[in-house]
């Protein structure tokens, strides 16, 4: 397999940090950042956990957020790739992660690699998901000058969600005449596709 990390100065930098590293206090910081690295808007720590792990593992808070993000990074890879942790031990210490921080990576992958992998294929790809929708019609009818003029405007309330939130947020979208007939053209096209699917 082609390598998934490739070593860039900050990659290296990053190695030199982890490997550097308390091992007795590395296993909890990847079992930490697998727990939440499904998560695309929620950091592993808070400002204050990450505050804390900067006195315990001695790092500067740059360094911190560095080993951090290489760590998630080399993760999400695992994840991508649905990595063995065989495989994933080799990719490691190609980048010559220390022995010592390989097996912890290849032990915690082992353990919760495939629940990672799970977690990322249910999670929904688009931020936001359509909850309802709800509409108005407007007819404005003619003025005296022009006696025939019928102009339909349209109002769409759509109550969308984020992944993460439990509120529903209504956006209000606005369509004159000319917008609204594109719109239900375009309606029309996906109906159409979606039966010749069916």
């Amino acid at each position: 397999m082609a390598a998934i990390v490739t070593e860039t100065p900050s990659i290296k930098r990053a190695v030199v940090l982890i490997n550097g590293i308390d091992t007795g206090k590395f296993p909890r910081l990847l079992s930490r950042i697998l727990q939440k690295l499904h998560l695309k808007d929620e950091r592993s720590f808070s400002e204050e956990e990450e505050e804390k792990l900067q006195v315990a593992l001695s790092l500067e808070k740059q360094d911190l957020h560095l080993v951090l993000e290489t760590v998630s990074f080399i993760l999400e890879q695992a994840a991508y790739y649905n990595m063995k942790p065989t495989i994933l031990h080799q990719q490691l210490e190609n980048i010559h992660l220390s022995q010592e921080k390989s097996e912890a990576f290849t032990q915690a992958w082992a353990s919760t690699g495939q629940e990672t992998v799970e977690k990322f294929r249910h999670r929904t790809f688009a931020p936001k998901k359509l909850e309802t929708i709800g509409w108005q019609l407007n007819l404005e009818m003619a003025q005296s000058m022009q006696a025939k003029l019928k102009s339909p405007h349209a109002i769409l309330e759509l109550g969308v969600n984020s992944e993460d939130s439990e509120n529903t947020e209504k956006v209000f979208v606005e369509f004159n005449h000319e917008e609204l007939f594109e719109f239900y053209n375009k309606l029309e096209t996906i109906q159409s596709q979606l039966d010749a699917l069916t």
